[in-house]
């Protein structure tokens, strides 16, 4: 909630639900997630997310605000965790069979790290729809050796700046849906803006809606709609 470029953007409205709820919707539909924990701060402006979490049914985890190797780290092992599944709460259009498909690569690989976002390693894949998967193991050995703030704030970095220690890999896009120009997470008024009308559009005929859909809506409504 305490986000400095767009305040309280978790719990601002996608057609007619908070952000962050919209997030759990889809994550409830992933087939290979366990438990689905909402990892939030300590702060008192985070409260509201507390309710809603348990509103949706989810277990809630609160600890460091800037730590989040911590708050990870902790969050684990409170829940028992042995790989973890980390989807930043920002992301309202999390695909589900593409965070299953992640999660499968990663168990079958035997990889400490993998990923499907294109934030490091150019992999074709929009901004936003998958999820990063590590080894509780990896995690334990990052809390107790990463000691940059910078590090402990992005807790991906540990991994792909140890390639020597850490075995990762990243998932290529789908040629269906390789589309790097898009970019469908929430951190300023305008991206906002951009996902309100993708849900406005998409959400009431089809909840259930598919990055292949997002596609067809921002190449056939959305970019005519403002040439």
């Amino acid at each position: 909630m305490g986000s400095t470029r767009l305040p309280g953007k978790s719990l601002m409205d996608l057609a007619g639900a908070p952000l962050v709820g919209r997030l759990l919707e889809r994550v409830k539909r992933c087939r290979a997630v366990d438990k689905i924990v909402l990892a939030t701060t300590q702060k008192p402006e985070d409260d509201p997310l507390v309710t809603m979490a348990r509103d949706y049914g989810i277990s809630v985890f609160r600890g460091s605000e800037n730590d989040l190797v911590d708050r990870y780290y902790q969050a684990a092992k409170a829940f028992r965790a042995d790989v973890i599944v980390r989807i930043p709460a920002d992301n309202p259009a999390a695909e589900p069979r593409e965070i299953d498909r992640v999660i499968s690569y990663h168990l079958q690989s035997a990889n400490d790290f993998s990923s499907n976002y294109p934030d490091v390693i150019d992999n074709g894949y929009p901004d936003g729809i998958g999820a990063e998967v590590f080894n509780c193991e990896a995690l334990e050995q990052v809390w107790k050796t990463a000691t940059h703030p910078r590090n402990r704030e992005h807790p991906h970095t540990n991994f792909y700046e140890h390639p020597e220690i850490y075995k990762i890999g990243v998932m290529e896009c789908p040629a269906e849906f390789r589309r790097p120009d898009l970019k469908i997470d929430v951190n300023t008024r305008e991206e906002y803006e951009f996902v309100a009308e993708l849900y406005k559009d998409l959400y009431p005929g089809n909840p259930k809606f598919h990055i292949t859909d997002i596609i067809k809506w921002y190449d056939e409504v959305y970019k005519p709609r403002y040439a």
